[in-house]
């Protein structure tokens, strides 16, 4: 019995000893409250930040450490001003697509509601403070610069060099707290191209649209059949709204009773948004263009979203001279001191033959180039074409080849036990108005065997989906990119050039210099114009990347 009191006695000494202590730490200063959590071991440490675990515990150490515990975003147990403005901040991390709960907006809102609501924060409400702003600094600044999603966690395949070096993110936080500048430390790790500001600028007017009626009532327009100019329906009158909305048409009056007619004024703004969006600019209402007009707001934040993250994993290395291919946009860009020498509408892989996205440089190309056929192609097209028929060969202008150059006569080969498996030739086509690769083919060697080349379909450059190719690209103005490349060049003469464009063999040319070759997938951006450019997703990449996105980082690694 006396052992029992004893041990009460025992139990109750420790439970006061423990509140006394504690009662104790509410009192000391916020850095010793600092260094009591940065002393602690983790599990203290997840404790303490339940249910809103820090993600940078490592750097959080080293960055307090330095400053000798001493807070960053209070003083004399206020909150700064740098404090209000990152929290505002982290309230627009929308802006960049990103989850303002990623960046503990919620267990922030908890101390400052308190605050605000004139309830003092004690010593260890303000570290705790301190920690959560400070960790969400840190994963903010590393988002914008390199994104929230690694491209490895994707099934499609990004193979872009990255950016090579991690910002210096400690000392921009350091230089946030003590310069008073957090937005522009925070800021100065976003993408360098000027195209991101931009498409910034259009998340904050889609974020609006949805705060009022338009973007949350968003009514699809019924039109079921194609119409066209001078034709009545009763969807004319929110295409109308729509296109004035979207500032693809300006507001105009009408003479009463006309509402329900297509009209030439609202043509026009019809042709507008069909070049907006990456449609032919017929003026057609067709179901292409009425899906278009359909996308809401939330759809294209959606957008907005994706191809953000997408410009943050590009490395920010300026280049005079590069050639870009956006294959959701079926056109390829040749660029040169920020200015736009040659812009070609391009063919890009089919869906089951998706171009890769990936970059390379450009060393030579090759006039009137023989065309060796690929291994799938040959699998899936070629030896079947051959077997229903053996004068295809002859007629495609192609002939079978050993290993050692040797051409095959085609008679020769028991083309009914054939498979890709035992085909043990190449076939090669030889220069002509037929190659495949056309009279023209611009080389940056990679493992994919992509290329850019000329084609002789070029009725194919008219079609709206010019997904079409085996993976490489076609481009509508090989003749005029080839002239360009040259021009340093001055033995390649327009006659040079137009003499081996018809050559019966092929002619290797090597540039002065390499060109970066970039070729990315990007379904939204905002131009100089600061006109929205929308793209149809064709290879099926967003939504995968969105549902990355959003993620809350708590939930899983991403």
């Amino acid at each position: 019995m006396k052992k029992a009191k004893w041990f009460y006695f025992l139990l109750c000494f420790g439970q006061l000893f423990c509140l006394s202590i504690n009662t104790l730490a509410q009192n000391q200063p916020v850095s010793n409250q600092i260094r009591t959590l940065i002393e602690g071991d983790s599990t203290y440490f997840n404790i303490a930040f339940d249910p809103y675990p820090l993600h940078s515990r490592t750097e959080l150490i080293s960055f307090y450490s330095e400053r000798a515990f001493q807070p960053g975003w209070s003083k004399d147990e206020q909150l700064t001003c740098n404090a209000l403005e990152l929290r505002h901040l982290i309230q627009n991390a929308t802006f960049d697509g990103l989850l303002p709960e990623d960046y503990h907006l919620d267990g922030l809102n908890i101390f400052f509601e308190k605050y605000f609501s004139g309830i003092p924060l004690t010593p260890i409400d303000l570290a705790k403070v301190d920690f959560l702003l400070s960790d969400a600094f840190i994963l903010y600044a590393n988002h914008i610069f390199g994104g929230k999603v690694h491209p490895e966690h994707l099934h499609s395949t990004w193979e872009i060099l990255q950016k090579g070096k991690e910002p210096k993110v400690l000392e921009k936080l350091y230089l946030a707290v003590t310069e008073n500048n957090v937005k522009k430390q925070l800021f100065s790790l976003q993408p360098k191209f000027s195209i991101y500001l931009r498409m910034r600028q259009s998340m904050k007017k889609y974020l609006e649209l949805i705060k009022r009626d338009s973007g949350n009532n968003w009514k699809k327009i019924p039109i079921n059949e194609s119409i066209e100019i001078l034709q009545k329906s009763e969807g004319i009158p929110t295409v109308r709204k729509r296109l004035q909305l979207w500032k693809d048409l300006k507001p105009y009056s009408m003479q009463p009773g006309t509402e329900n007619i297509y009209d030439s004024i609202l043509y026009e703004g019809v042709k507008t948004f069909q070049e907006r969006n990456g449609l032919f600019p017929d003026g057609v209402l067709g179901k292409a263009t009425v899906e278009a007009l359909n996308k809401s707001p939330q759809e294209l934040i959606k957008q907005v979203s994706v191809n953000m993250e997408r410009l943050r994993w590009l490395p920010d290395t300026t280049v005079q001279e590069f050639i870009l291919v956006n294959i959701a946009n079926y056109a390829l860009d040749y660029i040169n001191k920020k200015d736009t020498l040659l812009h070609s509408n391009a063919i890009v892989g089919k869906t089951y033959r998706k171009t890769p996205v990936f970059n390379g440089a450009m060393s030579y190309l090759v006039f009137s180039p023989t065309w060796t056929v690929p291994p799938t192609i040959l699998k899936n097209d070629v030896i079947p074409a051959v077997k229903n028929n053996l004068n295809y060969l002859q007629s495609k202008n192609m002939r079978i080849l050993d290993f050692s150059g040797n051409e095959i006569p085609p008679s020769s080969i028991n083309w009914s036990t054939v498979n890709a498996d035992n085909f043990k030739y190449m076939v090669r086509q030889d220069p002509g108005p037929s190659n495949a690769l056309g009279r023209v083919k611009f080389m940056f060697p990679n493992k994919h065997n992509v290329y850019i080349h000329d084609t002789p379909s070029r009725s194919l450059f008219s079609q709206e989906d010019r997904a079409l190719s085996s993976g490489c690209i076609r481009i509508e103005k090989p003749i005029e990119l080839a002239k360009l490349l040259l021009s340093d060049q001055k033995k390649w003469t327009d006659d040079l050039i137009k003499e081996a464009l018809v050559g019966d063999e092929e002619r290797s040319v090597s540039l002065t210099r390499k060109i970066p070759v970039i070729i990315l997938y990007l379904t939204f951006w905002t131009d100089s114009r600061k006109k929205e450019q929308v793209r149809k997703d064709i290879y099926d990449r967003d939504n995968e990347l969105y549902k990355l996105m959003q993620k809350p980082l708590n939930s899983s690694s991403i």
